[in-house]
């Protein structure tokens, strides 16, 4: 199975309640090979309307802080905790987050990535720990199975509180910097094996 076959069979999901006034499920873009992947809260209206996950001013935030970064928006893989609008953009609640966090799985499942960030209080909560507040626990990293997690501020919450922006940026600085490591030895391992003789 690949991310499309994935697409196509949750796009009439009603598994919560969320299905109901949403006008179309937002599964993620982004490299269906990606070593980071960045998972936020659920869609808003721009969103849920294009079907892309942070098209509204916090993704077009997002994408600044990602191009001071040096990482490319289409290299990494993007998404959501719930793949449909919350009401009014609220918080997603606990049950609907536990329903999706299946879909979520899924993608891991096919992406591999090595490191994800999670972007605010609730992909937080539902993917590194349930009694977490991303005040505390923001900038730091954390190891499961693997693969990195670092969980930082959500776009939306540095619009409204603009004197947190300098602490996200001191997680994306680390966030940059362990990618880019790991690129660096992909691609060493890949020029290993080119060169290994046949």
């Amino acid at each position: 199975m690949d991310l499309e076959t994935l697409a196509k069979r949750y796009e009439q999901c009603t598994m919560c309640p969320l299905h109901q006034r949403r006008t179309q499920v937002v599964m993620g873009e982004g490299n269906p090979r990606s070593l980071l992947m960045i998972v936020g809260e659920g869609p808003g209206a721009d969103e849920d309307r294009q079907g892309r996950p942070f098209v509204g001013k916090a993704g077009q935030l997002l994408n600044k802080i990602l191009e001071a970064a040096e990482i490319p928006r289409q290299e990494i893989f993007i998404t959501n905790i719930v793949k449909c609008r919350p009401p009014g953009n609220r918080t997603p609640r606990d049950e609907e987050m536990n329903t999706c966090i299946s879909i979520l799985r899924q993608q891991f499942v096919l992406i591999r990535p090595k490191i994800i960030v999670t972007l605010g209080a609730a992909p937080t909560r539902a993917l590194i720990d349930p009694s977490a507040r991303i005040t505390r626990v923001r900038g730091k990293w954390v190891r499961r199975k693997g693969v990195l997690f670092m969980p930082t501020y959500h776009p939306a919450y540095l619009l409204r509180n603009p004197s947190a922006k300098r602490e996200s940026w001191e997680d994306f600085k680390q966030i940059r910097d362990v990618y880019k490591k790991l690129l660096n030895n992909v691609s060493r391992q890949d020029e290993h094996e080119d060169g290994e003789p046949q």
